[in-house]
């Protein structure tokens, strides 16, 4: 076969596209569609947040203790998904700030619990209302009843996302 030949061949073959099945192509698309309204939605909240002075992670942590109260250092990171280190970092520098404190466990002398002092109580009693309604206006674009849809919708879907990766991942 001569050259030209063999080449344009290899160009053609390198060029097509695989073929998938009508499932695979759905999720794909179902995949692509989802990760893009999830990264314009994180974006508009990262850029909330940012009004703050806080990172995402600051305000995920501040936002959770404001809400559910003192809880163990092990019950915020397994809340906001961030590991041990990353939990021990971003409660230094909320409590560097003043705006939660550590208290001791009484049960167990290992343990210590994360608190909102005042400072962070009166900052979130700031931004959080702000906060709440830039999320609110970003999914302004469903309904009320396309958004009860969409919540169970998602929650099933990551549900059996994680039962597709193992017992391990199922929490």
């Amino acid at each position: 076969m001569p050259a030209a030949s063999r080449a344009a061949k290899e160009h053609k073959e390198a060029v097509e596209t695989p073929r998938y099945d009508e499932r695979e192509t759905r999720a794909l698309g179902l995949w692509v569609v989802l990760s893009r309204a999830a990264a314009s939605v994180s974006s508009l909240s990262t850029a909330d947040i940012a009004l703050s002075e806080l990172t995402p992670a600051e305000f995920g942590v501040l936002e959770l203790l404001y809400h559910k109260g003192p809880l163990l250092l092990g019950e915020v990171q397994k809340k906001v998904l961030v590991s041990s280190g990353g939990v021990t970092y971003i409660v230094d520098r909320l409590a560097d700030r003043g705006l939660i404190e550590r208290r001791l466990c009484p049960n167990d002398r290992r343990a210590r619990y994360a608190a909102v002092t005042r400072k962070g109580k009166a900052l979130m009693k700031q931004v959080f209302p702000r906060h709440a309604k830039a999320m609110a206006d970003a999914l302004a674009s469903l309904n009320p009843e396309e958004q009860a849809q969409a919540h169970e919708l998602l929650r099933k879907l990551g549900l059996g996302a994680a039962r597709a990766m193992g017992p391990k991942a199922v929490k």
